[in-house]
């Protein structure tokens, strides 16, 4: 039988999922294309390199994902000033207005939660999902 924290990782989990998969329908985007836009809202700038190793796709992959944010209007590629070799992907949608907002609610509203508990208690479990994660990671 599964612990009560595993239940409670397990209740976040599938409740953030859902969101997401609300977001998304709300929003006609696909489950990458939603899961790098806030990427690239995470990492301003990011290189199509570094998004395509977080999605784990190929580059023809990343290029056509950034193609299809391109035309949707969401992304801009920026060339690197020091380096014209390089694209720096940048969002040109506000995740904080509708409808884009949709996607980041469930993460905004569970912060705000946060923010209003016990700050003692929110870094107690903060650590210890650290340290359980760290010793699972060791093996």
């Amino acid at each position: 039988m599964p612990s009560a924290l595993r239940r409670a990782l397990q209740r976040y989990i599938d409740a953030r999922q859902a969101a997401l998969v609300l977001a998304r329908r709300e929003l006609g985007v696909n489950e990458l294309d939603a899961r790098a836009l806030l990427f690239v809202a995470d990492n301003p700038g990011t290189r199509p390199t570094n998004l395509r190793e977080y999605l784990g796709i190929t580059s023809a992959g990343v290029t056509t994902l950034i193609d299809r944010l391109v035309e949707r209007g969401a992304v801009r590629r920026d060339i690197d000033p020091s380096d014209r070799r390089v694209n720096r992907i940048t969002l040109t949608i506000d995740l904080n207005t509708e409808p884009w907002s949709a996607l980041t609610k469930f993460d905004n509203d569970f912060e705000a939660a946060i923010a209003s508990s016990e700050r003692a208690e929110s870094e107690r479990f903060a650590s210890a999902l650290d340290a359980l994660t760290a010793a699972v990671l060791k093996g």
